[in-house]
């Protein structure tokens, strides 16, 4: 993909320029990084997934993952930081996905912020993996560029490797669900603000705001809003056990209620 080659790396040369990319991404405060050389090391060493992708020489992206339980069967994904619109995390993911079937492994599992939709629609649109936890301050408080000011709720994804929608997406078939026309509007958008609606249909759909990154620098209460509103009801939703299936080009959550 655009010259781009992927390779596990080990040395550490290599696991510091790990380092620096992921620095250069999250621009955390002196000790709160993402994760540190040694502990890549540690986890390169023990065999577990440390990958970078290059373009000629230059680092454009790395992902780092440890096996998880059940055992044999799970990698857990920990961070992954690429350059974005190039196709570079794509291509990691499927790096993964390649590395976790060589080894015997069904699913691969990471967290990601449920209010950043371009990254629900990566992982729910061009992969095919399921959220299936909603994680409230998973991480407590972040101190980057990125998160700071914000409360650290996650969304579990599971991207089961060998489900038809996943096979679909590997080849570049994109998940995108059909919206049933009695779907209803749990969580809307006006103003910039998150709006409450309905919760008892069968079909529901729970915005997220265009740019939550962007809101907590202009509107930090806008951001806290949009925080609360979607823990309250996507959290409180998957909590009651209903199931998020897609994710729409209009940026909303596409629920399922168990009936």
């Amino acid at each position: 993909m655009n010259g781009v080659v992927l390779r596990e790396l080990r040395s550490i040369e290599e696991l510091e320029e790990v380092f620096r990319l992921f620095d250069g991404i999250w621009h955390p405060d002196p000790g709160s990084e993402p994760i540190t050389v040694e502990l890549m090391r540690a986890l390169s060493h023990a065999g577990n997934y440390v990958t970078g992708a290059y373009q000629g020489d230059r680092l454009v992206g790395a992902s780092v993952g440890f096996l998880a339980a059940p055992a044999g069967q799970v990698l857990h994904s920990h961070i992954t930081g690429a350059a974005i619109g190039r196709g570079i995390g794509f291509a990691l993911k499927l790096h993964q996905r390649g590395w976790a079937l060589d080894r015997g492994l069904d699913r691969i599992t990471w967290t990601y912020d449920p209010l950043i939709r371009r990254n629900a629609h990566f992982n729910l649109v061009k992969l095919g993996a399921r959220p299936e936890k909603y994680l409230p301050s998973f991480y407590g408080v972040m101190e980057d560029a990125i998160n700071t000011g914000d409360e650290s709720d996650r969304m579990l994804a599971v991207w089961r490797l060998t489900e038809p929608r996943v096979l679909a997406a590997v080849r570049g078939e994109p998940h995108r669900p059909k919206i049933p026309p009695d779907a209803v509007t749990a969580l809307a958008e006006c103003d910039g603000r998150p709006v409450a609606g309905r919760t008892d249909a069968r079909t529901l759909l729970v915005a997220v705001p265009p740019d939550i990154e962007a809101l907590r620098r202009t509107d930090p209460g806008a951001a806290k809003a949009w925080r609360h509103a979607v823990r309250d009801v996507l959290g409180t939703l998957m909590g009651e056990g209903a199931r998020v299936t897609g994710f729409t080009g209009e940026g909303h959550y596409l629920v399922e209620r168990t009936v």
